[in-house]
């Protein structure tokens, strides 16, 4: 039985219904929805305007909110709560990290990056990634 899962999440469909998934299939496990801020892009703009911040982890957390308020609607819509937790940097490199603390990783099959195919050649495929490197078992929800 899982009782640990992380749910990496952005803004879109493809996060949210993992965590639908995880909400859904694992009523009894205690659930932390990761969102990771200062996405490393071709001109560096979410990473350098977060590095100019005066407080790093202040605006980390505001620009991780719309994602969080998003995630607890889907959880009072199962009625169940989850623990949220802000990555900084690099999302796949910051769920592998993390991944050591859980039994599982719960993962979107593509988040809101993934249109351009410079953005994928720049920083890669982050489900992709997971599951190549995650230290846990990956479920990727399409």
């Amino acid at each position: 039985m899982l009782s640990r899962i992380l749910v990496p999440m952005d803004d879109s469909e493809p996060a949210g219904r993992a965590l639908e998934y995880a909400l859904e299939n694992h009523p009894d496990a205690e659930i932390t929805v990761l969102h990771v801020v200062g996405v490393p892009s071709m001109m560096m703009g979410d990473a350098v305007s977060l590095a100019l911040e005066d407080d790093l982890e202040t605006a980390a957390d505001e620009r991780a909110r719309p994602v969080f308020e998003r995630a607890r609607e889907i959880a009072a819509e199962h009625d169940r709560d989850i623990e949220t937790a802000v990555g900084i940097g690099h999302p796949a490199r910051n769920v592998v990290e993390r991944a050591d603390d859980y039994d599982t990783v719960i993962i979107g099959s593509h988040g809101k990056h993934t249109d351009g195919t410079t953005r994928r050649i720049l920083v890669g495929n982050v489900a992709e990634t997971v599951v190549r490197r995650a230290p846990v078992a990956v479920t990727v929800v399409r």
